[in-house]
């Protein structure tokens, strides 16, 4: 029976959401699982639609059955059937398959059975594990949150940007970035030399460029990839990850914290809605009382206290930290948790000390902290970074003299301070970090489909 032609691929999760008799249908996946009973054989399939796999049972005098008959796990199938409630236990629908075939085999050494499989296991094949339950779960997620990022800028007046991967300027000014060259390695020769006639890295922010586009469009938005040469082998680094870097003009730090709690709220009630199944999942395998922790997210007033205040409570503890809090040094991240325990739910920690903050950050009336805020969530600590950018030309340039910047490497950045500069704020989410947070995924290698790590480029 060649029907192939005749019809419009279905997708799993399409069939299972209608929820009613179809047929013929043509379905198009992967096997997960193949099981012998008597004159009948059962194929569950999945086409990354859906966590849920479809199951397909193949009478023995089929002539499909023939053509199943040596499947093995892994194998990519073509299947034409009848789709409609199962006459078995364990699922409410099935699909009586009339035709088969084989369009990608798989043999006995394909690394996926069905069992599970440690995290560290799957990051030596991360090519495939996007084929498990779990990251087919993630990859989904991260779209869906991906739209609604998107969605919540758009519907408040943002603009989406692209700013420059390849950079002149350290947004951070840490020289955590990784250079950008095409000279021969062993030549003899200077910057001057290179592409763009002087040293290039790839970009750690965008937001210095963002705040340009900010002060002509008035709202934008940046969502794109971020690098850090940072030689960190802990799980909640990176050396490769994406950004979200809202910019506002004739904003103050106290709408850029709202702006901030409002996003996060909107992701969460978002992934809640369209990612419940998935949600579940992390749920069951990953975080008990995950659900019920993002639900708290969306309920809870975010607390908001001072860098000094917080110092204060957390050096009160009787619980002793592996670095003891100090004013005048960031916070550590059980730091950060702490305080989330202290105030029963996220917190904004804001108006830190100048010296342990960036030169654009909008230096306070007391000239010695800054307009800045980090969130803080439970079990991941900071979430969001962000501060009111320094609009005041002459207090910029003591604040990059101050941090041994060269001005002429700023030129277009300071000359927005000469023409029609205004308060502005700003913030940056890192969505793996973000991803994280919502999955309960305790280690940032396995919220990318391909890690980029101190000696790993591979994957």
């Amino acid at each position: 029976m060649d029907l192939s032609s005749k019809l419009t691929r279905a997708k799993i999760k399409n069939l299972f959401e209608a929820g009613q008799a179809a047929g013929p249908v043509l379905v198009q996946g992967w096997v997960r699982t193949r099981r012998d009973a008597k004159a009948l054989s059962f194929v569950e399939i999945n086409d990354g639609s859906s966590l849920a796999n479809l199951q397909s049972v193949i009478e023995e005098d089929s002539p499909a059955y023939a053509v199943i008959k040596d499947l093995t796990t892994g194998a990519a199938v073509s299947l034409i059937g009848l789709f409609g409630p199962s006459l078995g236990s364990g699922q409410r629908f099935e699909l009586k398959c009339l035709s088969a075939e084989i369009i990608g085999p798989a043999g006995l050494d394909y690394p996926l059975q069905k069992k599970r499989h440690t995290d560290e296991y799957l990051r030596e094949i991360a090519h495939l594990r996007p084929r498990t339950n779990k990251f087919g779960a993630l990859t989904r997620l991260r779209s869906q949150c991906a739209w609604a990022a998107h969605d919540f800028f758009r519907q408040r007046g943002f603009y989406h940007v692209h700013t420059p991967i390849v950079t002149g300027s350290d947004c951070e000014g840490a020289g955590e970035a990784f250079r950008v060259t095409t000279l021969p390695d062993g030549q003899n020769a200077g910057p001057e030399d290179d592409f763009f006639g002087r040293k290039a890295w790839l970009t750690v922010s965008g937001q210095l460029e963002a705040e340009m586009l900010a002060l002509a469009l008035d709202r934008v938005y940046v969502f794109g990839p971020a690098f850090r040469a940072e030689n960190s082998n802990t799980s909640r680094h990176a050396a490769e990850f994406w950004m979200i870097e809202p910019e506002a003009s004739f904003f103050d730090l106290n709408d850029d914290m709202l702006l901030a709690e409002d996003f996060i709220k909107y992701l969460v009630n978002q992934a809640l809605n369209e990612g419940q199944a998935d949600l579940e999942l992390f749920d069951r395998f990953v975080e008990k009382g995950l659900i019920a922790r993002l639900e708290n997210l969306i309920k809870s007033n975010y607390v908001r206290v001072t860098y000094a205040e917080a110092i204060k409570r957390l050096a009160a503890l009787p619980q002793s930290f592996e670095r003891p809090p100090t004013y005048g040094a960031d916070l550590a991240s059980d730091h950060e948790k702490a305080l989330c325990e202290i105030f029963g739910g996220p917190v904004f920690v804001y108006d830190y000390p100048s010296a342990i903050k960036p030169f654009y950050m909008r230096l306070s009336d007391d000239s010695k902290t800054v307009a800045a805020m980090d969130l803080l969530v439970p079990r991941v600590g900071e979430l969001i970074g962000g501060s009111q950018r320094e609009e005041r030309l002459n207090v910029l340039l003591d604040r990059m003299s101050s941090c041994g910047l060269k001005t002429e490497d700023y030129w277009w950045y300071i000359d927005s301070r000469r023409w029609g500069s205004v308060p502005h704020s700003g913030f940056g989410l890192g969505f793996e970090r973000f991803l994280m947070m919502l999955t309960g995924v305790n280690n940032i290698r396995d919220v990318c489909a391909f890690p980029r790590t101190p000696n790993n480029l591979e994957f």
